[in-house]
């Protein structure tokens, strides 16, 4: 069995160009781009004459673009009364019309990140606190936050070369056998 180059070629090119294009877009563009992380949620059980249960939440809000993002409003369903900003930025609290209030950062430069810390009480839970993150450019993408181990930026350049390297010969499989069967597989 030989390998048809030009084939490869004709195949390789493209996706190899799409690849790249792609990469080289998401690298060079300059936008903003927020990502929201949901750190940590914790119950504590303050002691006293009357134990008071509390409840207490984090995000971060980061700007991972290569612009600033204007007007960044995280939307809550309800506000609750206890929340501290780190840094502290200046911002506003904005009601909504339909309940619930944002808070409106006016700007978020690159690389900029900000963490949210909640304290409330039941029956508030944090899954009733948060309900938005946007900016004038667009909406946040959301993470949910859970400790793990990062690979090496090598390793991940070398799994993506993999894939690619699989994906392509599973396209160069797939014409190979499509040929066989209707040209010379009888």
């Amino acid at each position: 069995m030989s390998i048809d180059w030009e084939l490869v070629k004709n195949i390789g090119l493209p996706l190899a160009t799409l690849v790249l294009g792609k990469y080289l877009d998401r690298w060079l563009a300059k936008r903003p781009r927020l990502i929201v992380y949901l750190g940590h949620v914790s119950s504590f059980t303050v002691q006293g004459q009357t134990p008071i249960q509390v409840f207490t939440h984090a995000i971060v809000v980061r700007n991972a673009g290569r612009l600033a993002a204007n007007n960044v409003r995280i939307g809550h369903n309800v506000l609750p009364p206890h929340y501290q900003l780190l840094p502290s930025i200046p911002h506003s609290v904005v009601q909504v019309p339909s309940g619930g209030a944002e808070i409106l950062i006016p700007k978020l430069v690159p690389d900029e990140q900000v963490t949210i810390s909640y304290l409330y009480q039941p029956p508030l839970t944090w899954d009733r606190v948060n309900a938005y993150t946007k900016s004038d450019e667009g909406f946040a993408k959301v993470l949910n936050v859970l400790p793990t181990p990062q690979l090496p930026k090598w390793m991940i350049v070398l799994l993506w070369v993999l894939i690619f390297i699989g994906i392509t010969s599973l396209l160069y499989l797939g014409i190979y056998f499509i040929q066989w069967f209707f040209y010379g597989g009888h």
